[in-house]
């Protein structure tokens, strides 16, 4: 009986442990914000002397290092602003289409990425400002 109780203890002392172990993703208490900025082009992929806030675009983040799944994404305000809230410390990747001109772009979309750190809690991290091609 004594062997059973100190193997429960065990087991959970093991799965309160490990359950404390924060990674990257949701939950926390920090998070990352910035900006998106359209430079403008023509057809031709010609930059047209001017730029805008780039309202409603859809801006992309990835927990940890991974660098291969989407985990959440958030649409910018109408002055091109956008914030993810509630991270844990950790590295994110955030990304953004825009588009690209020529042959050698059959898609006509790219992606631009921004790397960002979050070292501690209640921290917020500001990417400044992200430029792409529209």
């Amino acid at each position: 009986m004594t062997k059973f109780f100190f193997f429960v203890a065990l087991l959970s002392s093991t799965v309160f442990f490990s359950a404390c172990k924060k990674v990257e993703g949701t939950g926390g208490s920090s998070s990352i914000r910035g900006k998106i900025s359209a430079l403008n082009y023509n057809s031709a992929g010609i930059y047209q002397n001017n730029s805008y806030d780039a309202a409603d675009v859809d801006v992309f983040i990835i927990y940890g290092d991974s660098k291969t799944i989407q985990d959440d994404k958030v649409a910018t305000s109408y002055d091109g602003s956008f914030e993810f809230k509630y991270l844990e410390k950790g590295n994110y990747t955030l990304y953004v289409y825009e588009k690209c001109f020529g042959a050698d772009c059959p898609t006509g979309k790219t992606v631009v990425l921004k790397s960002a750190t979050i070292s501690k809690s209640k921290e917020t991290v500001d990417v400044g400002t992200i430029e792409i091609k529209d």
